[in-house]
């Protein structure tokens, strides 16, 4: 594993362990085990180093994607489980989550990340595609649709995370809410 890598990778797991905070060039030489200065050898900043884990974070999502548009299943379920993996996603790793899906000025600033998160839109947006084209979906422009459901799950999540969404106050689950939508339209 290349220095550039285990940077990343100890990057990753501090915003697991301690949010964004957590992250800082110093910090993650130590956590990676190589000196406070190797970052800066590898990351011009903080934030390109934050954006170098967004970009590993939607490679696997991507990669998750299309392993899920290639399986044998009915693109509706295609289409739930693509969106399940996003709704683990925010659960397993909610600090990530926050940094691939609401830092705009981070996207804007590294054109490499912009492209990955369009690749990764681009098979959600295959599998809604392939949702209409057996009818399970309206007849919609299809990246409008996307950003129906991506809306929707992303005000889903955000509201399970604050506490509001509860299973315990016998609210449905996200998982619930988007089933319920995808078998509404």
């Amino acid at each position: 594993m290349t220095t550039r890598s285990r940077l990343v990778q100890a990057a990753a797991a501090l915003l697991d362990t301690g949010g964004e905070q957590a992250v800082t060039l110093r910090a993650v030489g130590h956590a990676a085990g190589v000196s406070h200065n190797a970052p800066y050898k590898h990351f011009q900043n903080r934030d390109a180093l934050l954006a170098a884990v967004a970009i590993a974070d939607l490679e696997a999502l991507a990669t998750t994607f299309a392993e899920v548009r290639r399986s044998a299943r009915a693109p509706r379920d295609k289409l739930l489980e693509t969106i399940g993996a996003l709704v683990r996603f925010s659960r397993q790793r909610p600090a990530r989550y926050r940094l691939v899906f609401s830092a705009p000025t981070l996207a804007k600033n590294h054109p490499e990340l912009q492209a990955q998160s369009t690749a990764c839109l681009a098979e959600i947006m295959a599998i809604v595609e392939d949702c209409k084209n057996v009818n399970e979906l309206p007849d919609a422009p299809t990246k409008s649709l996307a950003n129906l459901f991506l809306a929707t799950m992303h005000g889903l999540v955000s509201m399970e995370a604050s506490g509001i969404l509860q299973r315990e106050k016998g609210l449905p689950t996200v998982e619930e809410n988007i089933a319920l939508m995808v078998s509404l339209m």
